[in-house]
Protein backbone atom coordinates (compact mmCIF):
# COMPACT_ATOMS: atom_id res chain seq x y z
CA UNK A 1 0.00 0.00 0.00
CA UNK A 2 1.78 3.65 -1.04
CA UNK A 3 0.65 6.94 -1.87
CA UNK A 4 1.39 7.70 -5.76
CA UNK A 5 1.94 11.10 -6.78
CA UNK A 6 2.82 12.39 -10.58
CA UNK A 7 3.37 15.41 -11.83
CA UNK A 8 2.79 16.50 -15.36
CA UNK A 9 4.88 19.14 -17.09
CA UNK A 10 3.43 20.61 -20.60
CA UNK A 11 5.95 22.74 -21.84
CA UNK A 12 4.66 25.87 -24.19
CA UNK A 13 2.16 26.37 -22.14
CA UNK A 14 4.87 25.92 -18.79
CA UNK A 15 1.03 24.11 -16.89
CA UNK A 16 1.34 21.34 -14.58
CA UNK A 17 -0.90 18.95 -14.12
CA UNK A 18 -1.23 16.37 -10.85
CA UNK A 19 -2.15 12.51 -10.57
CA UNK A 20 -2.44 11.66 -6.95
CA UNK A 21 -3.41 7.70 -6.02
CA UNK A 22 -3.78 5.25 -3.30
CA UNK A 23 -2.61 1.90 -4.44
CA UNK A 24 -4.80 -0.32 -1.43
CA UNK A 25 -8.29 1.60 -2.46
CA UNK A 26 -6.90 1.62 -6.43
CA UNK A 27 -8.31 5.22 -6.86
CA UNK A 28 -6.98 8.09 -7.63
CA UNK A 29 -8.10 12.19 -8.88
CA UNK A 30 -6.50 14.64 -10.84
CA UNK A 31 -5.72 18.03 -10.35
CA UNK A 32 -6.31 20.63 -13.56
CA UNK A 33 -5.81 18.35 -16.42
CA UNK A 34 -4.91 19.46 -20.08
CA UNK A 35 -7.13 18.39 -23.05
CA UNK A 36 -4.70 16.00 -24.51
CA UNK A 37 -5.88 13.76 -21.81
CA UNK A 38 -4.43 10.80 -22.86
CA UNK A 39 -1.07 10.99 -20.89
CA UNK A 40 -3.30 10.56 -17.63
CA UNK A 41 -5.58 7.61 -18.28
CA UNK A 42 -2.11 5.79 -20.11
CA UNK A 43 -0.62 6.64 -16.48
CA UNK A 44 -3.52 5.73 -14.68
CA UNK A 45 -3.33 2.16 -16.15
CA UNK A 46 0.44 1.46 -15.92
CA UNK A 47 -0.15 2.28 -11.92
CA UNK A 48 -3.39 0.07 -11.51
CA UNK A 49 -4.99 2.98 -10.81
CA UNK A 50 -8.50 4.38 -11.55
CA UNK A 51 -9.68 7.91 -11.60
CA UNK A 52 -12.73 9.12 -9.68
CA UNK A 53 -12.21 12.44 -9.10
CA UNK A 54 -11.13 15.66 -11.36
CA UNK A 55 -9.80 19.06 -9.44
CA UNK A 56 -9.92 22.12 -10.55
CA UNK A 57 -8.01 24.73 -8.78
CA UNK A 58 -9.44 27.44 -11.13
CA UNK A 59 -11.01 28.79 -14.53
CA UNK A 60 -7.54 28.21 -16.66
CA UNK A 61 -6.94 31.62 -18.97
CA UNK A 62 -4.04 30.24 -20.82
CA UNK A 63 -5.27 26.70 -21.75
CA UNK A 64 -7.98 24.54 -22.53
CA UNK A 65 -8.80 22.55 -19.68
CA UNK A 66 -9.38 19.04 -20.25
CA UNK A 67 -11.81 18.10 -17.71
CA UNK A 68 -14.74 17.26 -19.08
CA UNK A 69 -12.22 15.37 -21.77
CA UNK A 70 -11.26 13.42 -19.59
CA UNK A 71 -14.38 12.51 -17.90
CA UNK A 72 -15.99 11.70 -21.05
CA UNK A 73 -13.27 9.49 -22.27
CA UNK A 74 -13.58 7.62 -18.99
CA UNK A 75 -17.34 7.30 -19.13
CA UNK A 76 -18.31 10.48 -17.33
CA UNK A 77 -17.14 8.23 -14.37
CA UNK A 78 -15.56 10.55 -12.65
CA UNK A 79 -16.40 13.86 -10.83
CA UNK A 80 -15.73 17.23 -11.79
CA UNK A 81 -15.31 19.40 -8.58
CA UNK A 82 -15.26 22.92 -9.79
CA UNK A 83 -15.14 25.68 -6.93
CA UNK A 84 -18.30 27.56 -6.46
CA UNK A 85 -17.16 30.30 -4.23
CA UNK A 86 -17.95 33.90 -4.94
CA UNK A 87 -21.20 32.23 -6.50
CA UNK A 88 -19.28 31.10 -9.71
CA UNK A 89 -21.22 29.67 -12.11
CA UNK A 90 -20.88 26.73 -14.98
CA UNK A 91 -22.25 25.77 -18.32
CA UNK A 92 -21.79 21.91 -17.67
CA UNK A 93 -22.29 19.06 -14.92
CA UNK A 94 -20.13 19.30 -12.38
CA UNK A 95 -19.76 18.87 -8.68
CA UNK A 96 -19.81 21.95 -6.52
CA UNK A 97 -17.20 22.87 -4.13
CA UNK A 98 -16.43 25.58 -1.49
CA UNK A 99 -13.81 26.05 0.82
CA UNK A 100 -13.63 23.11 3.86
CA UNK A 101 -14.34 20.15 1.03
CA UNK A 102 -12.37 17.24 2.08
CA UNK A 103 -12.14 14.16 -0.06
CA UNK A 104 -10.03 10.66 1.88
CA UNK A 105 -7.76 9.12 -0.57
CA UNK A 106 -6.16 6.09 1.54
CA UNK A 107 -4.43 7.56 4.28
CA UNK A 108 -4.51 10.90 2.91
CA UNK A 109 -7.30 14.16 3.18
CA UNK A 110 -7.48 16.37 0.27
CA UNK A 111 -8.62 19.26 1.76
CA UNK A 112 -10.08 22.41 -0.26
CA UNK A 113 -8.96 25.81 0.52
CA UNK A 114 -10.28 29.15 -0.69
CA UNK A 115 -7.53 31.34 -1.92
CA UNK A 116 -8.84 34.30 -4.28
CA UNK A 117 -6.68 36.71 -6.09
CA UNK A 118 -5.36 35.12 -9.40
CA UNK A 119 -9.28 34.58 -9.96
CA UNK A 120 -12.41 34.93 -6.96
CA UNK A 121 -13.25 31.55 -7.01
CA UNK A 122 -9.91 29.89 -6.58
CA UNK A 123 -8.95 26.82 -4.59
CA UNK A 124 -5.96 25.50 -3.49
CA UNK A 125 -5.94 21.77 -2.31
CA UNK A 126 -3.95 21.21 1.38
CA UNK A 127 -2.61 17.13 1.61
CA UNK A 128 -3.15 15.97 5.06
CA UNK A 129 -1.77 12.61 6.53
CA UNK A 130 -4.69 11.32 8.64
CA UNK A 131 -2.49 9.97 11.38
CA UNK A 132 -1.19 13.40 11.66
CA UNK A 133 -3.53 15.97 11.11
CA UNK A 134 -1.20 18.49 9.38
CA UNK A 135 -0.49 19.40 5.57
CA UNK A 136 2.73 17.77 3.98
CA UNK A 137 1.72 19.26 0.72
CA UNK A 138 -0.23 22.14 -0.73
CA UNK A 139 -1.58 22.08 -4.54
CA UNK A 140 -1.34 25.99 -4.87
CA UNK A 141 -2.44 26.62 -8.52
CA UNK A 142 -1.94 29.84 -9.68
CA UNK A 143 -2.22 31.31 -6.30
CA UNK A 144 1.67 30.32 -5.12
CA UNK A 145 4.28 29.92 -7.91
CA UNK A 146 8.15 29.60 -7.59
CA UNK A 147 9.39 33.07 -6.43
CA UNK A 148 6.06 34.74 -7.63
CA UNK A 149 2.42 34.56 -7.44
CA UNK A 150 -0.68 34.54 -9.72
CA UNK A 151 -1.54 37.99 -11.84
CA UNK A 152 -4.51 39.41 -10.50
CA UNK A 153 -5.51 41.42 -12.89
CA UNK A 154 -7.16 39.58 -15.43
CA UNK A 155 -10.39 39.95 -14.59
CA UNK A 156 -10.42 44.04 -15.93
CA UNK A 157 -12.02 45.95 -13.36
CA UNK A 158 -11.93 43.17 -10.67
CA UNK A 159 -8.34 44.27 -10.33
CA UNK A 160 -7.88 46.09 -7.04
CA UNK A 161 -10.11 43.84 -5.20
CA UNK A 162 -8.50 40.65 -6.40
CA UNK A 163 -4.74 41.97 -5.50
CA UNK A 164 -6.33 42.67 -2.33
CA UNK A 165 -7.49 38.93 -2.32
CA UNK A 166 -3.83 37.95 -3.61
CA UNK A 167 -2.42 39.56 -0.51
CA UNK A 168 -4.21 37.84 2.01
CA UNK A 169 -4.51 34.60 0.28
CA UNK A 170 -0.67 34.64 0.58
CA UNK A 171 -0.32 36.34 3.87
CA UNK A 172 -3.20 34.57 6.13
CA UNK A 173 -3.27 31.14 4.30
CA UNK A 174 0.19 30.39 2.48
CA UNK A 175 2.13 31.93 5.47
CA UNK A 176 0.80 30.36 8.12
CA UNK A 177 1.83 27.21 6.66
CA UNK A 178 4.62 25.10 8.43
CA UNK A 179 8.18 25.51 5.91
CA UNK A 180 7.80 22.12 5.43
CA UNK A 181 5.15 22.19 3.20
CA UNK A 182 5.39 21.15 0.03
CA UNK A 183 4.44 23.73 -2.65
CA UNK A 184 3.20 21.65 -5.62
CA UNK A 185 2.16 24.99 -8.36
CA UNK A 186 0.27 25.27 -11.26
CA UNK A 187 2.69 26.48 -13.45
CA UNK A 188 6.32 26.76 -14.48
CA UNK A 189 8.86 29.06 -15.47
CA UNK A 190 7.73 30.87 -19.24
CA UNK A 191 3.63 31.00 -18.19
CA UNK A 192 2.49 34.84 -18.15
CA UNK A 193 0.30 33.91 -15.42
CA UNK A 194 2.88 35.15 -13.06
CA UNK A 195 5.78 37.36 -13.07
CA UNK A 196 8.69 35.86 -13.68
CA UNK A 197 8.18 32.63 -12.40
CA UNK A 198 11.12 30.54 -11.30
CA UNK A 199 12.44 27.51 -13.11
CA UNK A 200 11.61 25.24 -9.96
CA UNK A 201 8.57 22.99 -10.56
CA UNK A 202 8.22 22.52 -7.26
CA UNK A 203 9.27 24.57 -3.84
CA UNK A 204 8.47 24.45 0.05
CA UNK A 205 6.80 26.78 1.87
CA UNK A 206 10.23 27.90 4.12
CA UNK A 207 12.08 28.21 0.83
CA UNK A 208 9.31 30.71 -0.46
CA UNK A 209 8.94 32.55 2.42
CA UNK A 210 12.64 33.17 2.70
CA UNK A 211 12.86 34.09 -1.35
CA UNK A 212 9.32 34.59 -2.71
CA UNK A 213 9.58 38.90 -3.43
CA UNK A 214 5.83 38.67 -3.57
CA UNK A 215 6.03 37.30 0.43
CA UNK A 216 8.21 39.63 1.92
CA UNK A 217 5.76 43.18 1.21
CA UNK A 218 4.48 43.52 4.97
CA UNK A 219 1.68 45.99 3.49
CA UNK A 220 -0.94 45.98 1.40
CA UNK A 221 -0.12 49.42 -0.40
CA UNK A 222 3.89 47.82 -0.92
CA UNK A 223 2.21 44.82 -2.49
CA UNK A 224 -0.20 46.49 -4.77
CA UNK A 225 2.72 48.32 -6.10
CA UNK A 226 5.16 45.50 -6.64
CA UNK A 227 2.84 43.77 -8.21
CA UNK A 228 0.73 45.26 -10.69
CA UNK A 229 4.39 46.97 -11.68
CA UNK A 230 6.19 43.86 -12.71
CA UNK A 231 3.30 42.34 -14.70
CA UNK A 232 4.35 40.75 -18.29
CA UNK A 233 1.39 41.36 -21.28
CA UNK A 234 -1.75 39.75 -20.97
CA UNK A 235 -1.94 37.73 -24.22
CA UNK A 236 -5.39 38.47 -26.07
CA UNK A 237 -6.72 35.04 -26.06
CA UNK A 238 -6.61 34.74 -22.84
CA UNK A 239 -10.65 36.10 -22.36
CA UNK A 240 -11.54 33.41 -25.01
CA UNK A 241 -10.12 30.68 -22.74
CA UNK A 242 -11.93 31.97 -19.61
CA UNK A 243 -14.99 32.31 -21.02
CA UNK A 244 -14.68 28.78 -23.00
CA UNK A 245 -13.93 26.76 -19.59
CA UNK A 246 -16.36 28.46 -17.56
CA UNK A 247 -18.98 27.61 -20.34
CA UNK A 248 -17.43 24.07 -20.91
CA UNK A 249 -15.15 22.69 -23.83
CA UNK A 250 -16.05 21.11 -26.64
CA UNK A 251 -15.25 17.39 -26.43
CA UNK A 252 -12.88 16.24 -29.22
CA UNK A 253 -12.18 12.76 -28.19
CA UNK A 254 -9.99 11.44 -31.00
CA UNK A 255 -9.28 14.61 -33.90
CA UNK A 256 -9.13 12.61 -37.55
CA UNK A 257 -7.71 14.94 -39.61
CA UNK A 258 -7.78 14.04 -43.23
CA UNK A 259 -5.06 13.60 -45.52
CA UNK A 260 -5.15 16.05 -49.06
CA UNK A 261 -3.46 15.07 -52.03
CA UNK A 262 -1.65 18.53 -53.73
CA UNK A 263 -4.21 19.24 -55.92
CA UNK A 264 -6.58 19.03 -53.73
CA UNK A 265 -5.02 20.68 -51.32
CA UNK A 266 -4.15 23.96 -53.80
CA UNK A 267 -7.49 23.88 -54.38
CA UNK A 268 -8.40 24.29 -51.08
CA UNK A 269 -5.71 27.00 -50.64
CA UNK A 270 -7.39 28.90 -53.08
CA UNK A 271 -10.70 29.12 -51.82
CA UNK A 272 -9.57 31.05 -48.78
CA UNK A 273 -11.91 29.52 -46.27
CA UNK A 274 -9.51 28.36 -43.88
CA UNK A 275 -5.97 29.49 -42.67
CA UNK A 276 -3.14 28.18 -44.23
CA UNK A 277 -0.06 27.24 -41.42
CA UNK A 278 3.09 25.32 -41.92
CA UNK A 279 4.55 23.87 -39.16
CA UNK A 280 7.74 22.90 -40.26
CA UNK A 281 11.23 24.18 -38.58
CA UNK A 282 12.43 28.15 -39.53
CA UNK A 283 15.40 26.51 -41.80
CA UNK A 284 12.82 23.69 -43.83
CA UNK A 285 10.53 26.68 -44.09
CA UNK A 286 13.16 28.86 -45.86
CA UNK A 287 14.13 26.20 -48.10
CA UNK A 288 10.71 26.84 -49.60
CA UNK A 289 6.97 27.40 -48.55
CA UNK A 290 3.72 27.70 -50.14
CA UNK A 291 3.05 31.59 -50.76
CA UNK A 292 0.93 33.41 -48.05
CA UNK A 293 1.90 30.52 -45.36
CA UNK A 294 2.00 31.47 -41.71
CA UNK A 295 4.70 29.48 -40.12
CA UNK A 296 4.11 28.22 -36.71
CA UNK A 297 6.84 25.37 -35.99
CA UNK A 298 5.75 22.56 -34.51
CA UNK A 299 7.54 23.14 -31.09
CA UNK A 300 5.64 23.56 -27.54
CA UNK A 301 5.44 26.60 -27.76
CA UNK A 302 2.61 26.24 -30.82
CA UNK A 303 0.15 26.45 -28.02
CA UNK A 304 1.06 30.09 -27.03
CA UNK A 305 1.47 31.75 -30.65
CA UNK A 306 -1.76 30.20 -31.73
CA UNK A 307 -3.61 30.90 -29.31
CA UNK A 308 -1.85 35.05 -29.68
CA UNK A 309 -2.14 35.24 -33.78
CA UNK A 310 -4.90 33.14 -35.07
CA UNK A 311 -8.75 33.81 -34.84
CA UNK A 312 -10.78 31.08 -33.54
CA UNK A 313 -13.50 30.78 -35.81
CA UNK A 314 -11.80 29.21 -38.96
CA UNK A 315 -10.62 26.17 -40.00
CA UNK A 316 -6.99 25.10 -40.17
CA UNK A 317 -5.23 23.57 -43.19
CA UNK A 318 -1.75 22.25 -42.55
CA UNK A 319 1.81 22.00 -43.64
CA UNK A 320 3.93 19.33 -41.67
CA UNK A 321 7.63 18.25 -41.67
CA UNK A 322 6.64 14.70 -41.44
CA UNK A 323 2.89 13.38 -41.76
CA UNK A 324 3.91 10.94 -39.01
CA UNK A 325 3.50 14.35 -36.12
CA UNK A 326 0.01 15.07 -37.51
CA UNK A 327 -1.07 13.68 -33.69
CA UNK A 328 1.29 15.67 -31.52
CA UNK A 329 0.92 18.82 -33.85
CA UNK A 330 -3.24 18.29 -33.15
CA UNK A 331 -2.48 18.15 -29.74
CA UNK A 332 -0.51 21.47 -29.46
CA UNK A 333 -2.95 23.53 -31.23
CA UNK A 334 -5.78 21.70 -28.90
CA UNK A 335 -4.71 23.13 -25.73
CA UNK A 336 -5.27 26.91 -26.63
CA UNK A 337 -8.83 25.74 -28.36
CA UNK A 338 -8.26 24.84 -31.93
CA UNK A 339 -10.13 21.73 -33.12
CA UNK A 340 -11.54 22.60 -36.83
CA UNK A 341 -9.23 21.16 -39.24
CA UNK A 342 -9.77 21.27 -43.13
CA UNK A 343 -7.16 18.64 -44.07
CA UNK A 344 -3.27 18.59 -44.30
CA UNK A 345 -1.04 17.85 -46.88
CA UNK A 346 -0.37 14.40 -47.32
CA UNK A 347 3.64 13.88 -48.09
CA UNK A 348 4.44 17.55 -46.91
CA UNK A 349 6.27 20.02 -49.07
CA UNK A 350 8.28 17.26 -50.83
CA UNK A 351 4.93 16.13 -52.82
CA UNK A 352 4.05 19.72 -53.29
CA UNK A 353 7.31 20.64 -55.22
CA UNK A 354 6.79 17.14 -57.18
CA UNK A 355 3.50 18.22 -58.72
CA UNK A 356 5.19 21.79 -60.04
CA UNK A 357 3.45 24.10 -57.88
CA UNK A 358 4.50 27.28 -56.88
CA UNK A 359 6.95 27.87 -53.76
CA UNK A 360 8.65 30.43 -52.08
CA UNK A 361 11.73 31.42 -50.13
CA UNK A 362 12.55 32.90 -46.88
CA UNK A 363 16.16 33.64 -47.29
CA UNK A 364 18.42 33.12 -43.91
CA UNK A 365 21.21 35.72 -42.90
CA UNK A 366 23.49 34.78 -40.36
CA UNK A 367 24.65 37.31 -37.57
CA UNK A 368 27.97 37.86 -39.16
CA UNK A 369 26.30 39.25 -41.96
CA UNK A 370 24.19 41.64 -39.50
CA UNK A 371 26.83 42.30 -37.78
CA UNK A 372 29.07 43.24 -40.86
CA UNK A 373 26.32 45.95 -42.25
CA UNK A 374 27.36 45.51 -45.84
CA UNK A 375 23.73 45.97 -47.28
CA UNK A 376 21.31 48.49 -45.75
CA UNK A 377 18.21 46.65 -43.92
CA UNK A 378 15.97 47.61 -40.88
CA UNK A 379 17.07 45.08 -38.32
CA UNK A 380 13.54 44.37 -36.98
CA UNK A 381 13.32 42.52 -32.59
CA UNK A 382 10.21 40.71 -32.18
CA UNK A 383 10.97 40.05 -28.72
CA UNK A 384 9.19 41.55 -25.98
CA UNK A 385 10.02 44.65 -24.72
CA UNK A 386 11.25 43.31 -21.38
CA UNK A 387 13.76 40.77 -23.31
CA UNK A 388 14.54 44.30 -25.88
CA UNK A 389 15.63 46.40 -22.60
CA UNK A 390 17.89 43.94 -21.23
CA UNK A 391 19.54 44.20 -24.18
CA UNK A 392 19.39 44.11 -28.38
CA UNK A 393 21.40 43.97 -31.35
CA UNK A 394 22.39 48.23 -31.98
CA UNK A 395 20.17 49.59 -34.79
CA UNK A 396 17.36 47.80 -34.00
CA UNK A 397 13.77 48.37 -34.14
CA UNK A 398 11.38 47.10 -31.56
CA UNK A 399 7.67 45.38 -32.30
CA UNK A 400 6.56 42.64 -30.14
CA UNK A 401 5.73 39.59 -31.86
CA UNK A 402 1.91 40.17 -31.26
CA UNK A 403 1.78 43.38 -32.18
CA UNK A 404 3.45 42.96 -35.30
CA UNK A 405 1.00 42.95 -37.76
CA UNK A 406 -0.82 45.98 -36.55
CA UNK A 407 2.38 48.39 -36.38
CA UNK A 408 4.44 46.82 -39.17
CA UNK A 409 3.46 49.35 -41.74
CA UNK A 410 3.80 52.46 -39.75
CA UNK A 411 7.14 51.50 -38.06
CA UNK A 412 9.18 49.12 -40.85
CA UNK A 413 10.42 51.04 -44.28
CA UNK A 414 9.25 49.17 -47.36
CA UNK A 415 12.88 48.37 -48.31
CA UNK A 416 14.37 45.33 -47.12
CA UNK A 417 13.99 43.79 -43.48
CA UNK A 418 15.55 40.96 -41.78
CA UNK A 419 14.08 39.84 -38.29
CA UNK A 420 15.03 38.15 -34.81
CA UNK A 421 14.39 37.33 -31.60
CA UNK A 422 15.86 34.88 -29.07
CA UNK A 423 16.52 31.89 -31.23
CA UNK A 424 14.88 32.35 -34.91
CA UNK A 425 11.54 30.77 -33.99
CA UNK A 426 9.63 34.25 -33.49
CA UNK A 427 11.53 35.23 -36.07
CA UNK A 428 10.59 32.99 -38.46
CA UNK A 429 7.24 33.66 -37.63
CA UNK A 430 7.20 37.25 -37.43
CA UNK A 431 8.96 36.67 -41.20
CA UNK A 432 5.73 35.07 -42.42
CA UNK A 433 4.02 37.52 -41.09
CA UNK A 434 5.89 40.41 -43.20
CA UNK A 435 4.98 37.91 -46.35
CA UNK A 436 1.80 38.50 -45.58
CA UNK A 437 1.72 42.05 -45.11
CA UNK A 438 3.14 42.63 -48.67
CA UNK A 439 6.99 43.12 -47.37
CA UNK A 440 8.95 42.19 -50.48
CA UNK A 441 12.81 41.37 -49.22
CA UNK A 442 12.26 39.52 -46.13
CA UNK A 443 14.91 37.64 -44.22
CA UNK A 444 15.02 35.71 -41.41
CA UNK A 445 17.89 34.92 -38.64
CA UNK A 446 18.86 32.28 -37.52
CA UNK A 447 20.04 31.90 -33.71
CA UNK A 448 19.22 35.60 -33.25
CA UNK A 449 19.95 37.09 -30.41
CA UNK A 450 21.60 33.58 -28.97
CA UNK A 451 23.67 33.68 -32.01
CA UNK A 452 24.72 37.58 -31.84
CA UNK A 453 25.94 37.01 -27.78
CA UNK A 454 27.92 33.79 -28.73
CA UNK A 455 29.56 35.87 -31.54
CA UNK A 456 30.89 38.32 -28.56
CA UNK A 457 29.32 41.68 -30.56
CA UNK A 458 27.80 44.71 -28.77
CA UNK A 459 24.80 45.22 -27.04
CA UNK A 460 22.79 48.04 -26.79
CA UNK A 461 21.15 48.86 -23.87
CA UNK A 462 18.60 51.19 -22.78
CA UNK A 463 21.30 53.20 -21.49
CA UNK A 464 24.05 52.57 -23.65
CA UNK A 465 25.96 50.33 -26.27
CA UNK A 466 28.17 47.74 -24.31
CA UNK A 467 30.32 45.08 -25.20
CA UNK A 468 29.18 41.24 -25.22
CA UNK A 469 30.48 39.90 -22.21
CA UNK A 470 33.27 37.05 -22.75
CA UNK A 471 31.87 33.68 -22.69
Amino acid sequence: MSLRFCQFHTEGIAQLSYLMGDTKTRTCVMFDPRPDVGIYIETARELGLAITHIFETHIHADFVSGSRELAARLGNAPRICLSTERATRYGFDHEAIRDGFTLALGETSIVARHTPGHTPEHLSYLLIEKARGVPWAVLSGDCLFADSAGRPDLLGDKTEALTTDLFNSLSRFYLSLDDGVIVYPGHGSGSPCGASIGSRLTSTIGYERRFNPFLQCKRLEEFRAFVLGNLPPVPDYYPRMKRLNQAGPEIVAELEVAGMSPGEFRREVEREDALLIDTRSMLSFGGGHIPGVLNIGARPLLSVWAGWLLPPDKPLLLVLEDDNELRRVLSLFVRTGYSRFSGYLAGGMAAWMDAGYQMRRLPQLAVEEIRSGRTARTILDVRTEREWASGHIPGAVNIPLPQLRSRSGSMIPRGPVAAYCGSGYRASLAASILLQEGFQEVYNIPGSFNAWKSSQYPVETEAETVAAPQL
